[in-house]
């Protein structure tokens, strides 16, 4: 799979690349391991830069700088939860799809998950920077990509892909939100 060439339809034209996904076999072992753990290195990388190379500058105090190793394992956490986010998103999808006139296919909802949330992976570039984080919300073209690939992948009728869209949203933030906490707490660094 070329991950660029992939990134790059789903961003720019999705309506095409959700009909050449739904074409594809959806082995969720190969997605996982030629996509995702690809994509989800940039918001761990970038994290980590800004909270233990780039840190935040404190009026009055200074520079403050999370230690080299909370921000490593800081990385590595928010990496893995980062996988498991989209795993989690894809049961949830696949669970819920029926209920909205749509069929149950745990590989179909697994892409939907992976490929509807390349945004917020390449939102994780904004982490470096402490002023530059607000533009992470970015990450929110996903929802759109999200409504776009649920009638296409799990024949979600199109009068109730919005509702549904809204609503796994509403899990991926959830999901997203407590891994941020769940970092900063445990690692005493900035989460995604």
């Amino acid at each position: 799979m070329n991950v660029h060439a992939r990134v790059q339809a789903i961003l720019v034209d999705p309506a095409a690349a959700w009909n050449a996904i739904a074409g594809e076999p959806g082995d969720p072992a190969y997605v996982l391991s030629r996509y995702v753990t690809v994509l989800a290195t940039i918001p761990a990388v970038f994290s980590f830069v800004g909270a233990s190379i780039v840190g935040v500058v404190v009026p009055n105090v200074g520079p403050l700088r999370a230690p080299l190793f909370n921000g490593l394992f800081g990385a590595i956490f928010g990496y893995v939860l980062s996988c498991a986010t989209v795993l989690v998103l894809g049961m949830i999808i696949n669970l819920l799809a029926p209920l909205f006139g749509g069929r149950r296919d745990f590989d179909n909802a697994f892409k939907l998950a992976v490929y509807s949330y390349t945004p917020v992976w390449l939102a994780g570039v904004f982490l470096v920077l402490p002023g530059l984080r607000f533009l992470t919300l970015t990450g929110f073209y996903g929802a759109y990509l999200l409504w776009l690939g649920l009638p296409r992948l799990n024949k979600v009728a199109a009068k109730q892909a919005l509702l549904l869209t809204a609503l796994i949203v509403l899990c991926a933030f959830a999901l997203s939100y407590g891994a941020a906490v769940a970092q900063r707490i445990v690692f005493d660094t900035a989460g995604l």
